[in-house]
């Protein structure tokens, strides 16, 4: 595996982007990324805005974040047996001809039954390409601590496309036209997802797996239905903060202004994740992920106290402190627990349950905000995120002695 050294008083983020051929396959998953901050947000303003209902907005947009959840572990899967070439180029063409699809419909007028399968076969063959990059990071790096800041530095990139993603679509959506969201995030996919591709030297090599040993499912491994669990949660607080902030900035006469509060969710997250990423810690990752987790109930129960687009920006950077460094915290756990020729699809697994946990947390949003407005449409995410912290309390030895019996 391709190293660099490096001085211990370098910049621990350039000394990893210094590995042969990290930065471009980083830049190109970071373009191929764009899409899943605004694909979400897209497609809630484009049906809100052409069939006027947030309820609807909501059932499409979990419809396709339901599909992509679902099914791209299953990709991930192939990747792993494949190869990342061979399954992510077609999946990345039949991904942007649905999304093309749905843009055609919505602007078409089409009842919601014909969004529905439009929707599903844009999300369900969309990649993951965050776990795309790592799983490459994986094979180019065999230094644990370089590792942890090559995985905090994607961390960071998600959260700068969580910044960038949802400002563009707003301002797009609510300035240009309602469907040209999703035109850009169309654009983006196909130029990223192909730059990605065509990177072959950094391609992690196929992992035969031992076929005398019998591997269960990597979602039965022990330890991971718990992430599952707290991941799918914490994608709950995403999915319905995307339809709840843009119904508090519509009723607050500044709907254009969403986008920015969300970016300033991410910024926090970004900014947390970036200092993460650069230090070393030798506390167990366990009781780390359990102190972010926890940290995460009454950061997000901030919302509730927001009457105004600044108050929420400001409940926001504080809630989005805790989120990179858990996911970066979680992203490790997984490689802790899977052999290596499942790696790819646990990682996955991470963002799926994000996935899921968005699209029903869009759905549920959406039906909040419609029957009883935006201030009641809070609740989903500050439930979600209470219960995410509970869990992974109960759940702290079990996950402490799974992480200890290392595969």
């Amino acid at each position: 595996m391709p190293q660099t050294a490096a001085s211990p008083r370098s910049n621990p983020y350039a000394a990893v982007l210094r590995t042969p051929g990290a930065l471009k396959f980083s830049a190109a998953g970071a373009l191929a990324r764009l899409p899943m901050s605004m694909v979400g947000i897209g497609a809630v303003l484009m049906v809100q805005g052409l069939y006027d209902s947030y309820a609807m907005a909501g059932r499409v947009a979990a419809v396709l974040g339901l599909a992509q959840a679902f099914v791209a572990p299953q990709i991930a899967r192939w990747v792993d047996r494949r190869g990342q070439r061979t399954v992510l180029l077609p999946a990345l063409l039949v991904s942007v001809a649905g999304l093309g699809g749905l843009v055609t419909a919505a602007v078409l007028g089409a009842p919601e039954w014909v969004l529905w399968p439009l929707a599903a076969v844009a999300g369900a063959s969309q990649g993951s390409y965050g776990s795309m990059v790592r799983a490459r990071w994986n094979h180019a790096l065999d230094d644990p601590r370089k590792l942890h800041t090559a995985y905090s530095l994607e961390s960071s990139v998600d959260e700068l496309v969580f910044i960038v993603g949802p400002v563009l679509a707003t301002t797009l959506a609510t300035a240009v036209a309602a469907p040209s969201a999703l035109v850009v995030a169309g654009v983006a996919a196909l130029t990223g997802g192909l730059l990605f591709v065509v990177q072959r030297a950094t391609e992690p090599a196929v992992v035969p797996p031992d076929t005398e040993v019998r591997h269960r499912p990597v979602v039965l491994v022990p330890g991971m239905p718990v992430l599952v669990l707290v991941f799918v949660a914490m994608g709950m607080i995403f999915g319905s903060m995307e339809v709840v902030t843009v119904a508090f900035a519509e009723e607050r006469g500044s709907k254009g202004a969403a986008g920015l509060v969300l970016a300033v969710f991410a910024l926090g997250s970004m900014v947390a994740g970036l200092a993460y990423g650069a230090r070393h810690f030798t506390s167990p990752a366990v009781r780390r992920f359990v102190i972010g987790m926890v940290a995460l109930g009454p950061g997000v129960s901030l919302f509730l106290l927001a009457h105004n687009l600044w108050a929420l920006a400001a409940a926001m950077f504080v809630a989005g402190l805790a989120i990179a460094p858990t996911v970066i915290t979680g992203n490790g756990l997984v490689q802790d627990m899977v052999a290596g020729h499942q790696l790819t699809e646990a990682l996955t697994w991470v963002g799926t349950s994000i996935g899921i946990g968005a699209s029903l947390g869009a759905s549920v949003a959406g039906m909040r905000v419609d029957d009883a407005g935006a201030d009641a449409g809070f609740l989903v995410p500050v439930a979600a995120a209470w219960f995410a912290a509970l869990l992974t309390l109960a759940a702290s030895r079990t996950l402490r002695r799974q992480a200890a019996a290392q595969p």
